[in-house]
């Protein structure tokens, strides 16, 4: 019993094509579930339940490790069933989930929404259980080719990511979906070929069959969105429906008519507005945040609603020519633009998708808006065309984007956005004009959060461009339901000082801010129980700035580049208080990403130390002696550090692509596609290493490499990406590969090697580190988030190279352990 006995193949041919197969399903899969689960519910739970899915790499290692001798003569017929029934429950285990009628908001006062919300974490595990149990037994079982497997296993990978984005591009969610559970089962008869099986023909049949049962469960299955998005809400409407879809990787779009009840979004339209707003359609992405295409026949008279707006502040307050509207979507913006004359409308949109319909089914609907002389429009991120743009504006205008989200009970207060942040609104201001405007309108919320630390940034912002008084640049004004921020390129004068204030008497709206505001003209229409905007804008640029926003009740410390979440509020000792008031209208101001975040990082551990001590537990009491402590200690302690560390560096950079590449879907394209690549090579490498000293010497090499590569690119990559930002798309691919391939080749190197070392001194615990390689990342994969959210991806970077430091200290000796340890 305390002898191991089994034997590996250091001959034969591992399936190499069937596991890269099967890892490009498996990444694809993950990939898809994020797009998906962003699409039924919001980006934080897509979040939440991938890096908790990923759980199923841990406990594919506790599975090998405790069956490991009854699958001993049978790993090819463990291998092929793994990766078919992986290919089969991607797509069942989704379909089950969508059944659950899982509401988080429900979470703190229905007692079944925490098991439903359990249910979803194992069902969406189970396939990534099944991929890591053929990942798991190739790496076991083919001990001597440990570096080649593993290359093959990243390699893969890394088709699969890029693959899955490009596959958004033809393919709705769903069907790709499918497509990635074929390829898993076709990945299965490949196996069987590939080991010339005697039995490769009714593996063959079974393969097609299995997909064909796979194709038939997809089939027809649409997303079930949360009852509380807001498609979800305006389809209630009656004769309400959507009349088209289009879908990418940007985002599922819904078109959605009404032939009963006109839709009608204009948001902060004044309660005394006399125009009525002409017919519109709504555009909805991922069934929230809709933007609206207006009816026009091109005559401006039909669009005076448009000055009864907050958003309208700008125009009234100084003659404007040339616009810049980033974030463009159905166009109302540039509307207003034209109506109070402007006499060039730049209009930036991101999602292709929306301009074509604005184009295209629309064109004649909406007066060909983007067709006309005076507007242009470009298909860009906000970030990007400031970048590159060589003119200069009388009006740069942030339209709603994203701010419902932002705004609406803290769903998307992890959602990274580098729109607002210090270094964007430098960016915005330097685009102006002489006198010239930046106006950004945003959700009302009470107590104020959003609004004031967005006035934090502007003062930030200014500051750092050298205005010695910011106070004097900031006007914002508020409405029942939007409020509008101004920052202009010089001093506001006393005349336009006086049509902000004959604008809001109108309209009906309150001057929350400008330079020597009297306290009495805060709080005049709107009626708050006290003057919160005037007073905490006030608090914000004055001298005690620090002390008011230590202990104010919600986190109104600026986003940054290297801190990019503005919709991120929380402070611990605030919750007590919001929970008391959940009887009485408390639960919109709770933020429940950041708190699934660290519910998730919580359960991530509980259940990673399960994963990790059973077997050891199980190995002492069935099997006999196990390898000595410290051969224990050194393979938990080398591969938990080397599972945070990835994934911590990894996450990081693909962050910082963003930048580069300007969203984040392109950017994990790019980042992950690369980072898995040139790991896989490393992987490869590391077959060059034949012996347990040269393995040592090749971890250490590799370590030092990536602390000294990786620490050049804290200091140097923030400036690249700035000036990336106007390169071409294939510049931008080529330095992000630059970048990236000699940090990846070296990450790629630690782990074949340490497994290579393990499965001849000790075998028996090569099945337990791929486990706890597993479970350390998917605690990293939260870990990483909650470190970037207080102390930046810089710090992460850091973090991560220290963790391949200790790694380094605690990499297994290489020395035989026999049945008494040693």
């Amino acid at each position: 019993m305390g002898t191991d006995t089994t034997t590996f193949d250091t001959t034969g041919r591992p399936p190499f094509l069937a596991i890269s197969l099967l890892s490009a399903a498996a990444i694809a899969y993950e990939v898809l579930l994020v797009r998906l689960l962003a699409i039924v519910q919001w980006h934080h739970f897509a979040h939440m339940v991938i890096s908790l899915a990923l759980l199923g790499y841990g406990a594919s290692g506790t599975f090998l490790t405790l069956l490991r001798p009854r699958l001993a003569g049978r790993w090819s017929a463990a291998f092929i069933a793994n990766a078919m029934l992986f290919g089969v429950a991607a797509v069942v285990c989704f379909k089950l989930a969508q059944r659950v009628p899982f509401n988080a908001e429900e979470v703190l006062w229905d007692v079944r929404q925490p098991l439903r919300m359990a249910f979803n974490y194992l069902i969406l595990a189970l396939p990534f259980f099944f991929a890591a149990n053929a990942v798991g037994i190739a790496l076991q079982w083919f001990g001597g080719r440990i570096g080649r497997v593993y290359a093959a296993d990243l390699a893969g990978a890394a088709i699969g990511s890029a693959a899955a984005v490009a596959a958004l591009f033809v393919l709705f969610p769903v069907a790709a979906l499918v497509v990635a559970g074929i390829v898993g089962i076709a990945a299965g008869a490949v196996a069987a070929w590939e080991l010339g099986l005697a039995r490769r023909w009714p593996v063959t049949l079974a393969a097609v069959a299995a997909g064909a049962f796979a194709a038939a469960a997809g089939v027809g299955e649409r997303p079930a969105l949360s009852p509380y998005k807001s498609l979800s809400q305006t389809l209630r409407i009656g004769g309400t429906e959507v009349v088209a879809e289009r879908a990418s990787p940007l985002g599922w779009l819904a078109v959605v008519e009404s032939d009963a009840v006109p839709l009608r979004h204009v948001p902060g339209l004044s309660l005394t507005a006399r125009a009525e707003p002409p017919a519109q359609v709504g555009v909805f992405t991922d069934g929230d945040g809709m933007t609206a295409i207006t009816r026009w026949t091109g005559d401006v008279s039909e669009l005076v609603y448009l000055e009864a707006v907050t958003a309208a502040l700008p125009y009234r307050v100084r003659p404007i020519e040339r616009v810049l509207v980033l974030g463009a979507g159905g166009g109302a913006e540039v509307l207003q633009a034209l109506h109070f004359g402007a006499t060039a409308v730049d209009a930036v949109e991101l999602n292709r998708q929306i301009v074509e319909l604005v184009r295209g089914r629309y064109r004649e609907f909406s007066g060909r808006l983007y067709d006309r002389a005076a507007v242009r429009v470009a298909v860009a991120d906000a970030r990007g065309f400031v970048a590159a743009a060589g003119e200069h504006y009388d009006l740069v205008q942030l339209a709603l984007v994203d701010s419902f989200a932002a705004s609406a009970a803290g769903l998307q207060s992890l959602s990274e956005s580098y729109l607002y942040t210090v270094e964007a609104l430098q960016s915005y201001l330097a685009h102006l004009r002489p006198d010239g405007m930046l106006a950004i309108t945003r959700w009302i919320a009470v107590p104020p959060r959003d609004m004031l630390k967005l006035v934090a940034a502007a003062v930030d912002a200014l500051r750092a461009s050298g205005v010695a008084d910011p106070g004097r640049r900031l006007a914002l004004i508020r409405g029942w339901q939007t409020g509008t921020l101004l920052v202009k390129n010089g001093e506001f004068t006393a005349s336009e000082i006086d049509r902000l204030l004959a604008f809001c008497a109108e309209h009906l709206f309150d001057a929350a801010y400008f330079d020597g505001m009297p306290a009495a003209l805060a709080n005049r229409f709107n009626r708050l129980p006290r003057p919160y905007f005037f007073e905490g804008t006030r608090a914000i640029i004055g001298p005690g700035r620090d002390a008011y926003l230590a202990r104010y009740k919600f986190g109104l410390t600026p986003a940054t580049d290297d801190r990019p979440f503005h919709a991120h509020f929380f402070k611990w000792r605030t919750l007590p208080e919001i929970l008391a008031l959940r009887d009485s209208g408390g639960m919109p101001l709770v933020e429940w990403g950041y708190l699934v975040l660290i519910a998730t990082l919580v359960k991530a551990l509980l259940a990673s130390a399960v994963l990790i001590l059973l077997p050891l537990w199980w190995f002492r009491r069935r099997n006999g002696p196990t390898p000595s402590p410290v051969g224990r200690r050194r393979t938990l302690v080398y591969f938990t550090a080397i599972g945070l560390a990835f994934l911590f560096i990894e996450i990081a950079f693909i962050q910082k692509f963003i930048l580069v590449f300007h969203h984040p879907v392109y950017a994990v394209a790019a980042g992950l596609t690369a980072f898995l690549l040139f790991a896989g090579l490393g992987s490869a490498w590391s077959r060059r290493y034949d012996d347990a000293f040269r393995r040592r010497r090749g971890v250490a090499l590799a370590i030092g490499g990536i602390v000294t590569v990786g620490l050049l690119h804290v200091f140097v990559l923030a400036p690249l990406a700035s000036m990336l930002a106007q390169a071409a798309p294939v510049t931008k691919v080529a330095a992000a590969i630059g970048a990236v391939a000699p940090l990846a080749f070296c990450m790629g190197l630690p782990f074949p090697l340490a497994m290579s070392t393990l499965s001849e001194s000790a075998p028996r615990l090569v099945p337990w580190a791929w486990g706890v390689n597993g479970c350390a990342s998917v605690v990293s994969a939260v870990l990483a988030t909650v470190v970037a959210v207080h102390l930046g991806f810089q710090a992460v970077i850091l973090m991560g190279l220290g963790l391949y430091v200790v790694a380094l200290l605690a990499q297994p000796t290489g020395q035989r352990v026999g049945a008494s340890g040693g």
